[in-house]
């Protein structure tokens, strides 16, 4: 058989492989269905941690003042994260935490962000950020922490799901950030460091209920 045979060969095998797998996904649907809620949930969690993600959950909308404070308690940090320019983060009930500042300077390379991420991957434990004037992109690369706080609605199967998603309502915004784990490098000596280009520190606050707050 020559080489051009052979490759004809192999093109037809896989077509033969491909409709049998349609076959036995039409033939039984639930082996075609997508993950519900719970699993892409367990999924995204298990990969965020895999890739040095802290992820926390918590029940309400409510809670994220204190769960950010206690955060800041138990780093020695000073009571005061900083928050970019969008209006859902003005939602939240800060008085939550007494004595917990929030102020909207740009936050250096020592201090703690809080962001809502607009979209996850459960596959990689990845959180995807959307330019927007109210979410800058530079947030995600200057905090020594950063904060995300997650909505389990918004956890999509694969990266394909939420691109479809975000070009659902037009084109694609001016920058895409996908977000996995703390900043780290291994090009100084092979050895792993983290916060090289970003936060050294990721917590992901998933909240269950974000009652009237909604992304």
């Amino acid at each position: 058989m020559s080489a051009r045979e052979e490759i004809f060969s192999a093109i037809r095998a896989r077509r033969k492989s491909s409709r049998a797998a349609d076959i036995s996904v039409a033939c039984n649907p639930a082996a075609g269905a997508p993950p519900d809620r719970a699993e892409l949930l367990v999924r995204f969690e298990e990969r965020a941690k895999a890739a040095a993600a802290q992820v926390r959950l918590i029940d309400s909308v409510e809670e994220i003042p204190v769960a950010v404070a206690g955060i800041l308690r138990s780093r020695n940090l000073p009571a005061v994260v900083h928050v970019p320019p969008d209006p859902l983060l003005k939602l939240i009930d800060w008085n939550h935490a007494p004595g917990l500042s929030i102020i909207s300077e740009v936050p250096g390379g020592d201090e703690v962000a809080v962001n809502f991420a607009p979209f996850a991957i459960a596959e990689t434990g990845t959180l995807v950020y959307t330019a927007a004037t109210t979410r800058p992109p530079s947030w995600h690369f200057r905090p020594g922490v950063e904060i995300a706080l997650l909505d389990p609605k918004n956890i999509s199967a694969d990266l394909e799901s939420v691109l479809k998603q975000i070009t659902s309502d037009g084109a694609l915004p001016s920058t895409v950030n996908l977000v996995t784990g703390p900043s780290r490098t291994g090009d100084i000596e092979q050895t792993l460091e983290l916060g090289a280009h970003g936060p050294r520190e990721l917590i992901i606050l998933i909240v269950r209920s974000f009652g009237s707050i909604r992304d």
